[in-house]
């Protein structure tokens, strides 16, 4: 079979059109946001090494829109990724979710977490910074975005990310971060965490995360509360007592619906009193 180059590969991808294989079966919870009044869908943003799938909500009529990034969990830009984007552009925003692990493997088309893991390992932090950054550019020229005007969410593996694209972009107006990882090894790959940056990040962002997270530790939680006080940016983080981790993932049986919707509210909340 003749080789692909990265370009091309970059340039064929393709997002999900359903959930994450490998956390399958689907919660009948699972919440549907229909597309009326919006222009969704599959999109290419370019970055410095060719193109990368994202897809796209927003509002049908004209304007000039306040942008969010919507950051993936480990399973990619499925269908709840999407419609969280859908649920943003009802709000009013250009809502954008680029698909941040195409050139190191589709986990959307794995059936386990083991066989994930791996692929999402070798995503280097820089080059998820710099595409964040190229489908800022792409929202502002091809998506009616207010660059004045630019907010980021994500959850799990994107909750991290929220935490450190807050620090290395300070045009963000505010984050949500969604049970990221707070701590960790550093590597080539990640050479910083939400820890390190805490004490110097400029950025408001609330952090939501779960009492009963069997994956984050309480007391890095701790840690980050301290760390932040030490800083300017007026961070904050909740913990859901009872919660667990994932728990605003609805197509998961971690979705805690109550905590869900408070969360949904904070963000709003949250993303108002910074002017989003």
């Amino acid at each position: 079979m003749k080789e692909i180059t990265r370009r091309q590969f970059i340039a064929t991808a393709t997002l999900a059109t359903g959930f994450a294989l490998a956390v399958q079966p689907v919660s009948a919870k699972v919440i549907t946001t229909d597309s009326n009044g919006l222009v969704a869908g599959a999109v290419k943003i370019p970055v410095k090494d060719g193109e990368i799938p994202a897809y796209r909500a927003m509002p049908a009529k004209s304007g000039n829109f306040p942008i969010v990034l919507v950051i993936q969990e480990i399973f990619g830009v499925h269908e709840h990724i999407q419609d969280v984007c859908r649920r943003f552009a009802k709000l009013g925003y250009v809502a954008v979710a680029p698909e941040l692990f195409v050139r190191q493997g589709d986990v959307l088309k794995l059936s386990s977490i083991e066989e994930i893991r791996p692929i999402v390992a070798k995503v280097p932090d820089a080059q998820v910074l710099s595409d964040l950054d190229a489908t800022v550019n792409w929202a502002v020229k091809s998506a009616k975005g207010n660059r004045n005007k630019l907010g980021i969410t994500g959850f799990c593996w994107g909750g991290r990310i929220t935490w450190l694209y807050a620090a290395h972009n300070p045009q963000v107006k505010a984050g949500v971060a969604w049970y990221g990882r707070l701590v960790g090894d550093v590597t080539e790959l990640t050479p910083k965490h939400p820890i390190d940056i805490a004490s110097t990040l400029k950025v408001p962002v609330l952090g939501l995360y779960g009492g009963k997270d069997t994956g984050i530790p309480l007391d890095t939680v701790k840690q980050m509360r301290d760390r932040l006080k030490s800083g300017s940016s007026k961070s904050e983080i909740i913990v859901y007592p009872d919660a667990p981790h994932a728990f605003f993932a609805d197509y998961r049986p971690s979705y805690r619906e109550a905590d869900a919707k408070q969360g949904w509210q904070r963000l709003q909340a949250w993303f108002k009193q910074h002017g989003l």
